[in-house]
């Protein structure tokens, strides 16, 4: 139980006669009470009643009225409880606390409101105090890849590849950062003016980004990519239609046999659920550490170590790169390394990791096709100044990466691996690749979703032959090659 604030200023004051009725008792006495705290009394001047048909429902728009009565009860609420012992209670002990004490001030304050409408209120109240305030019904929602929300009174969402605008807004620009810098203080970072920008991750592992005034100006940005709460297998995606049986197969083989891969895609293309995927293969006695930006990964393997980035602190020092994570590994005997995704000069630490010993490393990385994803690799290490001519990068590329794996979203909104393609040499100054799988666009439906499949290129025996040789795996990817050609 917990109890209600009081100051020395707020004795009872018992008003003159007339009226006959005494002015309600403003404090609470200053022991611990027995029972549940009530409310500190408010005048009981009537606020305006809600439209029926326009506050109910968490997405549902919301009349002016509500969001008034909203803020006087809320604020109520915020005088009378201890938020120091509603901390000390469980999630779901508070929102009864919570509930209970919302419901005597709305009594109190003679609100006009239908019990559905009631509900409502109590509910958004107990997001704004406990959660995530207007964002916690997108949340909880299964269905929804990703939440944007740009300013106190914009939101938009992403179902089944489609973006869509919701009616879901916050009261204003300010209680849109205070839930921006709840989200972001629970794994130990800030956002403010002198840092506006940050990446973070909810509890569930959901990756979300903010960036605040005065970078943005019609208030913050908050961008966060859901968590699945089941786990995408290879065999989701081949449901999906996003790989066929047969590429399925093969890379089930490709992450046995400890191939190195690089997974190239657009942003939103599937490149994590895809990485996630590949895990899957993964033996359970390998020991696997991975490096990320904000943690998303859910390996299912025992053996798993989990390496985040840090922004700098305060002064600007303290700052932990995806390169120094990178070099790090090396010394913690890791046989294979997961990197979430290269946008830097961490490449060249990835590649020489692939090339003394540990296959099977893999990550992802921004680009639209596997011939951009190896100019872009060439990219970051030459941009990283280490002096190195263009031939030794790109031997370096041919000798560490063995398979890129392109997704690709299209423009139904639908998500595709659209090449396997591997990595074989150079001839000359050009990195040379085969196709293995392509997928092909045959048309579009009536409901303007497209058409198409995954076509094998016909390499009876791919450059990782040997490879699957070596595990006993060689029989099985030669059946996979087959039926892709039936």
């Amino acid at each position: 139980m917990f109890g209600r604030r009081h100051d020395s200023q707020s004795g009872a004051t018992q008003a003159p006669p007339p009226p006959p009725a005494p002015k309600a008792q403003a404090s609470a006495p200053a022991s611990a009470p027995t029972s549940k705290p009530k409310p500190k009394a408010q005048p009981t001047t009537d606020l305006p009643s809600v439209a029926p048909a326009r506050a109910s429902g968490a997405d549902a728009h919301k009349s002016p009225e509500y969001y008034t009565i909203k803020s006087t009860i809320f604020n109520a609420l915020i005088d009378t409880i201890d938020l120091t012992q509603l901390a000390q209670l469980d999630t779901e002990s508070a929102r009864e606390e919570i509930r209970d004490i919302v419901s005597e001030i709305i009594s109190i304050k003679n609100v006009v409101m239908s019990i559905a409408e009631q509900e409502g209120l109590l509910q958004d109240i107990c997001n704004d105090v406990l959660g995530y305030g207007p964002l916690e019904p997108l949340l909880a929602r299964d269905d929804i890849s990703d939440i944007m929300v740009n300013g106190a009174g914009t939101t938009f969402i992403e179902v089944n590849g489609k973006v869509e605008e919701t009616n879901v807004r916050f009261r204003d620009n300010s209680q849109l950062l205070n839930i921006c810098q709840r989200i972001v203080s629970q794994v130990g970072r800030r956002v403010d003016e002198s840092s506006p920008i940050c990446d973070a991750r909810l509890p569930d592992g959901s990756r979300v980004n903010v960036i605040a005034p005065p970078l943005a100006i019609d208030g913050a940005a908050l961008t966060i990519r859901k968590f699945r709460k089941d786990k995408l297998t290879m065999q989701d995606l081949v449901k999906f239609g996003s790989i066929s049986p047969a590429g399925a197969t093969i890379l089930g083989i490709v992450g046995n046999v400890r191939c190195n891969v690089l997974i190239s895609g657009g942003t939103g293309s599937g490149k994590t659920t895809l990485l996630n995927c590949m895990t899957g293969f993964i033996d359970l006695d390998e020991r696997v550490i991975t490096c990320e930006d904000a943690a998303e990964l859910q390996l299912q393997q025992p053996h798993v170590v989990r390496l985040e980035t840090r922004p700098p602190n305060l002064e600007g020092s303290g700052e932990i790169t995806m390169r120094d994570l990178v070099k790090n590994c090396l010394r913690m005997r890791p046989e294979r390394i997961i990197v979430g995704e290269v946008r830097g000069s961490e490449a060249f630490d990835l590649l020489q990791a692939m090339n003394t010993g540990h296959d099977g490393s893999m990550g992802t990385l921004h680009a639209n096709s596997p011939r951009e994803a190896l100019s872009r690799l060439e990219a970051m290490i030459t941009m990283g100044g280490y002096g190195l001519p263009s031939r030794t990068i790109r031997e370096m590329i041919v000798g560490s990466i063995d398979i890129i794996i392109q997704a690709a979203r299209l423009r139904d909104g639908s998500r595709r691996i659209t090449h396997i393609t591997e990595v074989l040499g150079t001839e000359g100054e050009v990195i040379t690749t085969q196709d293995l799988f392509l997928y092909e666009i045959e048309g579009e439906d009536e409901n303007g979703r497209l058409l198409g499949s995954h076509k094998s290129t016909g390499i009876a025996r791919p450059a990782f032959w040997d490879k699957a040789k070596y595990y006993n795996k060689h029989r099985e990817l030669s059946e996979a090659l087959d039926q892709a050609q039936e």
